[in-house]
């Protein structure tokens, strides 16, 4: 089975139109919230992976966007910004707003990640007692490393559980990717996003002392400031 790395696509990968069409399985279900519904199926065509997310008056208002927009614009917006900065995503491949009937209806499509697996996996499988120490924490500064880079930006990721933070490693060395863009923003200080993203971390990932602080050592590297300050 063909996959799609962080990276980028392999050339011989399905046009969008394709994958548009392509039927799949649903992995978050349509759920009705924000004057709406959205739901993400995945997709398997030509053995490459994909994700489809589709919304229907699913919006966030803003001060640009008073009257409401689909929030797939608000996070193809920041996938494309964190890609920018260096942070790994899924390839976004596709993502449209339209108005029909006078509905809003969205679509984004992005590739699958090759080789990786969620933090939340990472636990439930107990991936990290298979591992030395050592490794377990150089994996955590390189998440740290990850999310200091997209907060030195003042993009905030928003909803940092361990199911939307992945890890590969190998002989290579350590790969981390960010999911689920749809409540990040940017904000007007590098300081403000760093704030609420270390809060949301350090509420949900209930490590040890010395594993937060491997953590905080990568955020640090990084971000130049003793991040122990900022809660």
């Amino acid at each position: 089975m063909k996959h799609v790395s962080a990276s980028g696509l392999e050339a011989s990968h399905p046009p969008v139109q394709a994958i548009l069409s392509a039927p799949g399985m649903w992995v978050e279900p349509p759920n009705i919230r924000r004057g709406g519904e959205s739901g993400v199926l995945k997709v398997e065509l030509d053995g490459f992976t994909f994700y489809k997310k589709q919304q229907v008056g699913h919006i966030y208002r803003s001060l640009v966007h008073p009257f409401g927009y689909p929030t797939v614009a608000r996070e193809a917006k920041a996938l494309r910004a964190a890609a920018a900065l260096g942070v790994a995503t899924p390839l976004l491949l596709h993502s449209d707003v339209h108005k029909q009937d006078g509905e809003w209806r969205a679509v984004m499509v992005t590739a699958g990640l090759d080789g990786y697996v969620s933090l939340e996996d990472f636990y439930l499988q107990g991936l990290d007692k298979t591992i030395e120490p050592k490794l377990h924490h150089d994996i955590l500064e390189a998440y740290g490393r990850a999310l200091a880079t997209l907060n030195l930006g003042r993009w905030q990721h928003g909803c940092l559980y361990l199911k939307h933070v992945f890890v590969a490693f190998d002989e290579s060395g350590i790969k981390i990717a960010l999911l689920d863009f749809e409540k990040a923003r940017q904000r007007l200080t590098a300081m403000k996003a760093s704030r609420h993203d270390l809060r949301q971390v350090k509420r949900r990932s209930d490590w040890a002392p010395t594993e937060w602080e491997a953590f905080c050592r990568g955020y640090r590297q990084v971000f130049g400031m003793d991040v122990e300050r900022f809660l």
